[in-house]
């Protein structure tokens, strides 16, 4: 889906279709070249064998936002993009009922990389779960081949 021009929702949600951010539960709320967000609904499914939250699912949100920003925010030509780096702080939880919201806004959107930042919060207190940053690498097509 390279495309530096609209991405609705509904073709997020399509290509998510039978992967990992549909799996997880995944909802997209907004797609934007200047934020995506979305929100993962909190079940027995996303928590690690100790019950908590596991940080694997709240890496998945955010990771997944951030790549559906870097879409809608590709250069011209370009073929698509890859992650190359990503760090995450983790500072709270979100119990079995709730829900994480997060939001990945571009730090850096250059020709061959883009830095995003994002934040996973809890729901229903607005308290911040984990800050997230991540750097994608811009793929172009080799010389002699079409984009």
């Amino acid at each position: 889906m390279p495309s530096s021009g609209r991405v609705t929702l509904e073709e997020i949600m399509a290509r998510s279709k039978g992967h990992l951010p549909d799996l997880l539960g995944i909802e997209f709320l907004a797609a934007e070249h200047e934020a995506v967000t979305g929100r993962l609904p909190v079940t027995d499914s996303v928590l690690a064998p100790n019950g908590y939250l596991h940080a694997a699912s709240v890496i998945a949100l955010v990771d997944t936002l951030a790549g559906f920003g870097t879409i809608l925010n590709l250069p011209e030509g370009a073929l698509g993009f890859t992650t190359i780096e990503l760090k995450s702080n983790f500072t709270g939880t979100v119990a079995v009922g709730g829900s994480v919201l997060g939001r990945a806004t571009p730090v850096h959107r250059g020709r061959t990389t883009q830095v995003w930042d994002a934040v996973a919060e809890n729901e229903a207190s607005g308290r911040a779960i984990a800050l997230f940053r991540c750097t994608q690498m811009i793929l172009w097509p080799k010389p002699g081949q079409e984009s």
